[in-house]
């Protein structure tokens, strides 16, 4: 079931970010206005899923500007987040957290966990600063997300109005009548 125009699941969850582990509360991050990319990744030390990682953090600065937090969550653990980064230097610097959900309760709550695999679709998720999801995309455990599409996405819901097709930021919204 879809969770659009609906609350967001809310959570309070130990995080990586910038070398250390801290509790990350998802009230705190829509507080000031801001919106959060929530996005879910299988697992750490995969092929797909760095490619993901590193994209988001490429385009940071671009979620900044759009006053967007984005954070990451896999069902490993936060240990193993750490880790991770420390293997493979391309993460040690990413800039967003990354959420550990060992116990798979995000990932449930959310609506992402393939319970054969035991492990998180590739879901994302597009939170106003009143906690209600705008956008919801889930890929398959091998397909990859374009971060463009994100990006465009959270401008288009930030307008407030209706956006065609292909819509860009910078265009106008349409106007019914």
């Amino acid at each position: 079931m879809s969770l659009v125009n609906k609350p967001a699941p809310s959570f309070s969850a130990a995080a990586f970010a910038d070398g250390e582990i801290r509790t990350l509360e998802s009230v705190e991050l829509l507080a000031d206005n801001h919106w959060l990319v929530l996005f879910f990744y299988p697992k750490d030390f995969t092929f797909v899923c760095p490619t993901e990682l590193i994209a988001f953090g490429e385009h940071l600065s671009a979620f900044e500007k759009l006053r967007a937090h984005v954070v990451g969550v896999s069902t490993d653990t936060v240990e193993c987040h750490r880790g991770w980064a420390t293997a493979d230097p391309r993460l040690a610097t990413l800039g967003y957290p990354l959420v550990g959900d060992h116990k798979k309760e995000l990932a449930r709550a959310f609506d992402v966990l393939d319970d054969e695999a035991g492990v998180a679709l590739r879901g994302t998720f597009i939170i106003d600063p009143a906690g209600r999801v705008r956008w919801a995309q889930v890929n398959d455990l091998d397909t990859g997300r374009e971060i463009g599409e994100v990006l465009r996405v959270l401008a288009a819901v930030q307008t407030g109005g209706l956006t065609a097709c292909a819509w860009k930021p910078g265009q106008t919204t349409l106007v019914p009548g």
